[in-house]
């Protein structure tokens, strides 16, 4: 195709966050159109490259492609979530440029319900391998057996391209730890005359002396590295980073990381990243995983997909325990399913590449199939009139083929046992749905009510709170026997694009963070459970807040900030959020009194104050008390008229000129005497210059009916967020904000 008047973009690329908010849109799809999309890349082979086997490798394209070079067709992928690999040997020229095209599906508005994002939103690469080589993700690394005094690391490689082969051939293992040294080495035959297309090589057991544990504070991770040699010629070499670790789950004890009771304190959230939409970012997981552990969350369930590779990476090295899951339902078409294959021809293909890709993470400690599919005959797979049952078994005799080392579930619909709903069968009827009963967990979403009485009727059952409802904040976890279940997933935690209720809200915001990451006051309470430090937070109410039915539960919010900026002589419900024993509320230094930590239940680490004066401003105080002794405080102030913008970069190591690097930075508005204005609302100029380009600008509003890409943007509750993207050359970043009627900012730095 003729790409003279294209635009250039880099990847990873989500196009549809690039697609204006349309009213008349789908609101599970985050009111966005459903244009499909065409890319190209222009290159030069390599001369070296004759005579090798040169893969186009995708880790993901949404929601689906076809790929072509040179007008070849290579090949198509069917389910986004997962990538492929193309082999472009045969249609390379090396005497003339070569033109890679793809075609982004985009699939309509029936088939999702949720925001997906489009285009190459993941990496793309080429490689080029002997052709006999260790295939795509075929090195397989575990450790079946770990004592404080060493550990046994078992190495499995797969290798094509040498179907019956008589040559000799040798694979050489080694295994380096944490800091970089050589730990073990071993190496062992390839077996001759195999005539599968792919041998399957158990290499022998490799022993690591006195392992460093992976665990959720210690995430130590080790490097194993496998070399392929062809009658003593090196024809390939792979390696992957892995953990040494155990994992156990128990109807005593829930889940155990290395021995020890861990209780899942997580989120479960659709895949995008706020403002760069559904784009595959490692600086975006990654200050996204460092914002939860902040507030003492441990877990991640990846609802309803796969995540993206470096998602996982990130994971393995912040010590994030991760819930794998690959569908939602289990059915073609419709808005349960983002894939143009029905399920009974795809999903043993995507499980397979599913399996493979992410089996060497050590922070995966669950497998999940799919997703509230047992309430509907037509959500549960292959026709076999059992609710599911015989497919989980056949998915899950797969994942074991591939992975035998960690348990399978599938989370179940807020239901009971023959497929019942809330209805006049549901009330007093614990009677658990059939799949979770053969399920190796038991993974439910909400009704943590009626987990007792799901015990009475199968006392095997290993518990997991696949979702928790945020509105009932302390109650999913209060409600849940901590000790003997696995753990908890706040459903939507972050605000995330699509599934939304209504124009103008743009997506889901019955969270704890707000699409930025800003912390709301309810993250505080979630916190003060979570951890073990003294935390006090007060948060004023904003109105009557949203309910709404959802999955046979009620969700919604209450809308609640952390300002006293408010119309004079009003009056205002105060919450204060600590797990102190009782806290202590003033206004301009005049108590309101005292009040006790009921310490159990929904109102745990709450109390509230009804009809307080605001007057016409001042300061408003929270002292925390345990034991008598302030433990905590938490101060409100009214500011004055913002005079000025100031410019806060948050820290996220170097920005490194890679053109993937991203930089947050924060623009505020402040008074005379620096105190930010939550209620200033200014336009802003953001003017940038040197080694970085405007990735994003975002106001952290759900309502918004403005782009990410709009140049000036008002402030919303006084602030912006600037989203900076490395360029690919070293040099100086300035950054200036300017508006009409405040002072403006500047921020300089260095890409390097």
């Amino acid at each position: 195709m003729d790409d003279t008047d294209w635009r250039t973009v880099n990847l990873p690329h989500d196009y549809q966050m690039e697609l204006p908010w349309d009213p008349r849109g789908v609101p599970a799809r985050g009111f966005k159109g459903f244009n499909d999309a065409v890319y190209q890349k222009h290159f030069c082979a390599d001369e070296a490259w004759k005579g090798r086997k040169v893969l186009l490798d995708f880790e993901g394209i949404m929601t689906s492609a076809v790929v072509w070079l040179n007008g070849h067709k290579l090949g198509e992928i069917n389910y986004g979530y997962l990538g492929a690999e193309f082999d472009i040997s045969q249609h390379l020229k090396y005497d003339a440029d070569n033109v890679i095209t793809v075609l982004s599906i985009l699939a309509d508005g029936g088939n999702s319900r949720w925001y997906t994002g489009g285009g190459i939103f993941r990496n793309v690469h080429i490689y080029t391998k002997n052709p006999i080589s260790v295939t795509r993700h075929g090195l397989y690394i575990t450790t079946p057996t770990i004592t404080e005094r060493e550990a046994a690391v078992q190495l499995q490689v797969e290798i094509e391209g040498a179907r019956a082969q008589r040559f000799d051939m040798t694979l050489e293992g080694k295994i380096y730890g944490p800091d970089g040294t050589l730990v073990a080495q071993g190496s062992c035959d390839v077996p001759k005359y195999i005539k599968l297309a792919i041998n399957e090589v158990k290499m022998p057991l490799l022993t690591v002396a006195h392992p460093q544990l992976w665990s959720c504070e210690t995430p130590n991770l080790y490097r194993a590295e496998v070399v392929l040699k062809k009658e003593g010629e090196i024809i390939d070499r792979v390696d992957d980073l892995f953990g040494i670790r155990t994992i156990e789950f128990t109807k005593e004890e829930g889940f155990k990381l290395n021995g020890k009771k861990v209780f899942l304190r997580g989120i479960a959230n659709h895949h995008d990243l706020g403002a760069v939409g559904a784009a595959s970012f490692p600086d975006a997981e990654e200050r996204l995983m460092l914002r939860l552990k902040e507030f003492g969350y441990n877990h991640i369930r990846t609802s309803h997909n796969p995540y993206s590779e470096s998602f996982l990476r990130l994971a393995d090295k912040h010590g994030i325990l991760i819930v794998d899951e690959l569908f939602d339902k289990w059915q073609y078409g419709g808005p349960n399913w983002v894939a143009n294959l029905p399920f009974d021809q795809l999903w043993y293909q995507v499980e397979t590449e599913w399996i493979h890709r992410d089996r060497n993470h050590p922070s995966v400690i669950l497998w999940s199939f799919g997703n509230e599919l047992q309430v509907n005959e037509g959500w549960a797979g292959l026709p076999t009139g059992d609710w599911g049952v015989t497919t989980y078994r056949l998915m899950k005799v797969l994942a074991e083929r591939y992975d035998p080392t960690r348990l399978t579930t599938v989370a179940m619909f807020p239901a009971r046992a023959n497929a019942i709903r809330n209805d006049p069968e549901w009330e007093g009827n614990f009677t658990p749905p059939e799949l979770s009963c053969v399920t190796d967990i038991a993974a439910y979403n909400y009704q943590y009510p009626a987990y007792k009485g799901y015990l009475e009727h199968n006392p095997d059952l290993i518990i997991y709170q696949s979702e928790a409802t945020v509105n009932d904040l302390l109650g999913p976890w209060e409600g849940m026997d901590r000790e003997k279940m696995v753990g908890l997933a706040y459903w939507g935690a972050i605000e995330y694009w699509g599934e939304s209720n209504g124009w103008p809200k743009k997506g889901w915001n019955y969270s704890f963070f707000n699409h930025n990451l800003d912390p709301y006051p309810q993250a505080w309470l979630i916190r003060s459970a979570m951890t073990q430090e003294p935390i006090c937070c007060i948060g004023v109410q904003d109105g009557q807040g949203e309910e709404m039915m959802w999955n046979d539960n009620l969700v919604g919010t209450t809308f609640i900030s952390s300002h006293w900026n408010r119309k004079a002589d009003s009056r205002h419900n105060v919450y204060v959020f600590t797990n102190a024993d009782e806290a202590e509320l003033l206004i301009n230094g005049r108590s309101l009194g005292v009040k006790q930590n009921d310490g159990q239940g929904k109102g745990k680490n709450r109390m509230l104050w009804t009809d307080v004066p605001y007057g016409t401003g001042g300061t408003i105080l929270a002292i925390a008390r345990t034991g008598g002794k302030e433990v905590a405080r938490h101060e409100l102030k009214t500011t004055g008229k913002a005079v000025r913008l100031v410019i806060e970069a948050e820290d996220n190591g170097i920005f490194t000129p890679d053109g993937m690097s991203l930089r947050y930075v924060h623009v505020y508005a402040v008074d005379a005497k620096g105190n930010r204005v939550p209620t200033a609302a200014d336009e802003v100029t953001l003017d940038v210059q040197g080694a970085a380009t405007i990735q994003a600008i975002d106001d952290g509003n759900h309502y918004t009916d403005e782009l990410m890409n709009v140049n000036p943007k008002h402030l919303y509750k006084g602030q912006l967020l600037l989203i900076l993207r490395s360029t690919q050359q070293p040099g100086t970043v300035t950054v200036k904000a300017s508006s009409p009627a405040l002072k403006a900012a500047n921020y300089k730095f260095s890409s390097q």
